[in-house]
């Protein structure tokens, strides 16, 4: 299993749990020196030292990088779970000329799971509820960046992110896909913002185990029991506002993608 955004937060709390069920996890970080206090954590926890790979997803020559070494070291890939995530708080483009977090969130797992679509049986996207403040135009992939709020560019990546799964499923039959949305989360996430920051610690957010449990119930579970595309909160199939449930908005915003990235449609 191959989990990315896996140095800390739900995606480390998801690679210790599969792994201490006894699955073979690979961790996909950006800060090399958290990524392996990553994998000693997980080793910690099941005996078993996992292969760590570093890509900064700001960046996607370095996704197409990790793409082609786990080719060379995978065949197969049991589950890939998109989980890398980041929120900007001030607008900030990227080396590849788009907005951070819809590349981060959006076109880098995107243009990965393009490139290891034939190698992946299962695919998980964490998502979020933050898609009700999405404003996604498939047309204009960098339309936050103008009158900049960063929880609206944020949203709009979470609204990728669940019309990606469900168009992945349309496109992919052969590849089951599931998004779900973890729940408010105390993690590292934002620890740019003071304000942010102070929240975390004082509000009742999840813990990472928590925010984890239906990524690793998702990665496990019989797919003739879950819904191909569908979207999940809580271990339970969760509705979407209409504006991330939208075939159309899907498919177009797949071919703006796959331009963006420089991959066919």
């Amino acid at each position: 299993m191959v989990l990315t955004g896996a140095s800390s937060g739900i995606g480390l709390a998801a690679a210790v749990e599969l792994a201490r069920r006894g699955d073979q996890v690979v961790l996909v970080g950006r800060d090399p020196a958290r990524l392996r206090a990553a994998g000693e954590r997980v080793r910690e926890s099941c005996g078993e030292q996992p292969e760590l790979f570093r890509a900064d997803f700001a960046v996607l020559d370095d996704v197409r990088g990790l793409a082609e070494r786990l080719r060379e070291h995978y065949d197969r890939i049991d589950v890939l779970a998109n989980n890398a995530g980041a929120i900007a708080l001030e607008p900030i483009t990227t080396v590849d000329g788009f907005e951070l977090s819809m590349q981060a969130n959006h076109l880098a797992p995107f243009l990965l799971s393009n490139l290891l679509a034939d190698r992946v049986r299962r695919m998980v996207v964490t998502a979020s509820d933050a898609h009700r403040s999405g404003v996604l135009d498939p047309d204009d992939l960098n339309a936050s960046l103008r009158h900049y709020r960063p929880f609206r560019a944020y949203g709009t990546s979470k609204q990728a992110n669940i019309l990606f799964t469900a168009e992945a499923a349309r496109r992919w039959p052969e590849l089951p896909a599931y998004a779900f949305h973890p729940g408010v989360v105390r993690t590292r996430f934002g620890n740019e913002s003071r304000l942010v920051a102070l929240g975390m610690r004082l509000l009742p957010f999840r813990s990472p185990e928590k925010g984890a449990e239906t990524l690793v119930w998702l990665a496990r579970q019989d797919p003739s029991r879950l819904v191909d595309g569908g979207y999940y909160a809580d271990r339970k199939p969760h509705r979407p506002r209409p504006k991330a449930a939208d075939p159309a908005l899907a498919a177009r915003l797949w071919t703006a993608s796959a331009k963006a990235v420089g991959i066919d449609a």
